[in-house]
């Protein structure tokens, strides 16, 4: 009976042979038998793969994460690795075990979601970067020398290369130049108010007589002076101030009433009276004309 072809061994002085091992466990049935033979070829490989993932270190991704992932892609390259074929078992596992590795980074450790296309162009960008760099002295690879060098045109390029910059985000907290203090990505934004102040007053400005709801509208919206107002209504130019005066008076101290709770304070500049239209309520008086 001819003897199957034996694996040629790794020229590595610690590389196990474990060729017998995977003919024996092709022809075993699943069991008890065929699990405990399965578990001692892993055991048997395992520091390969830990130096597999040694490769990947200072990527952000902790060392006991990265062996945990090739110890998973050395799993995966024992149960498929067919011995029949005569290749020999560590030049199957090597690129199984890199690529579960490779995997796991574009899966995992991107903070948002970024196309499978843009992060393979990132990556064909960022080798064609590094071998450009160790030839061009002086000054960085031109967009159009990364292009020919990966093979891609100048606009994928360039998509690559804002793609090296997106592989973590910054936090809304994160303190960044920007004076004395810095500042924050998420600090307060003043528009909030200004959303607030208009939802508050929509109703009320609705509730307004037609007349005063013109003049709001002509004075805030249109721009127009006290005076054009007066002109244009055919009344006085003190009588227009007095009754926005009056209008901007009784919203405020209606939506005042309604909005000084323990769940809604408010602050002593936003309640305090006015001659002027706050600005923040011009949204809301279009509807009500």
């Amino acid at each position: 009976m001819p003897t199957p072809p034996r694996a040629r061994r790794h020229p590595h002085d610690d590389a196990p042979d474990t060729a017998d091992a995977f003919r024996e466990l092709a022809t075993l049935p699943d069991g008890p038998r065929r699990d405990a033979l399965r578990d001692e070829i892993v055991e048997a490989w395992l520091p390969m793969a830990e130096r597999l993932a040694g490769r990947f270190r200072s990527r952000g991704e902790s060392p006991e994460d990265l062996r945990q992932v090739a110890a998973l892609g050395l799993v995966k390259a024992v149960d498929r690795y067919d011995p029949g074929r005569g290749h020999a078992f560590e030049s199957y596992a090597v690129p199984t075990i890199t690529g579960e590795i490779k995997r796991h980074f574009r899966d995992h450790l991107w903070t948002l979601h970024v196309p499978r296309r843009v992060q393979e162009l990132r990556n064909r960008v960022r080798v064609a970067d590094q071998e450009l760099s160790r030839t061009v002295s002086g000054r960085r690879p031109t967009v159009a020398e990364i292009a020919e060098r990966a093979g891609l045109s100048e606009e994928d390029t360039r998509e690559g290369l804002e793609a090296l910059e997106t592989f973590t985000a910054l936090s809304l907290d994160a303190e960044l130049p920007g004076g004395e203090d810095g500042y924050s990505l998420g600090g307060p934004d003043p528009a909030l108010d200004t959303v607030v102040d208009r939802e508050a007053v929509r109703k009320r400005l609705a509730a307004l007589p037609e007349r005063e709801r013109a003049i709001l509208y002509m004075r805030f919206f249109d721009g127009m002076t006290q005076s054009s107002i007066a002109e244009r209504l055919g009344i006085s130019q003190m009588h227009v101030s007095r009754l926005i005066s009056r209008c901007c008076s009784r919203v405020r101290q209606q939506v005042m009433r309604e909005s000084v709770t323990p769940r809604t304070p408010v602050s002593p500049e936003r309640a305090a009276p006015s001659r002027e239209w706050c600005p923040a309520a011009r949204g809301a008086a279009t509807g009500g004309l």
